[in-house]
């Protein structure tokens, strides 16, 4: 069984950072892309950054580049999401999904991805 566990949503005020982490059991880790999404209420979930199996090949959305740095340890079976100058406007449920199939580079689509965290809220503060 696939799971993935995030932690270290929180609160912060703008221009703060945070760190959320994914650690996922039951597929070999070091196979599969993975990615980071986030929906905020009302509106519809987006790409957050992706990052390929290999850590060679990432991601982001526009709205992050720059900002955010998605990074994995292979040994440890955890993926990150270092979020720095963080603005109202990335308060969302942040979630990570591993890739649908193996050796891919992932995608910004939510479809390429099978399995998902539970989600962890991040909250920013103007």
């Amino acid at each position: 069984q696939v799971q993935l566990v995030e932690s270290g949503g929180g609160m912060v005020q703008a221009g703060g950072s945070l760190r959320v982490s994914c650690t996922v059991s039951g597929r070999t880790f070091s196979n599969y892309a993975m990615g980071w999404f986030r929906q905020a209420p009302g509106k519809e979930r987006e790409v957050v950054a992706t990052i390929s199996r290999n850590g060679d090949n990432t991601y982001y959305a526009d709205s992050v580049k720059g900002r955010f740095t998605i990074s994995r340890d292979n040994a440890k079976n955890t993926v990150y999401l270092q979020m720095n100058s963080l603005k109202p406007e990335d308060t969302a449920v942040y979630s990570c999904a591993v890739a649908r199939w193996p050796r891919t580079v992932g995608g910004a689509l939510p479809s390429l991805y099978d399995y998902w965290g539970q989600g962890t809220q991040v909250t920013v503060s103007s």
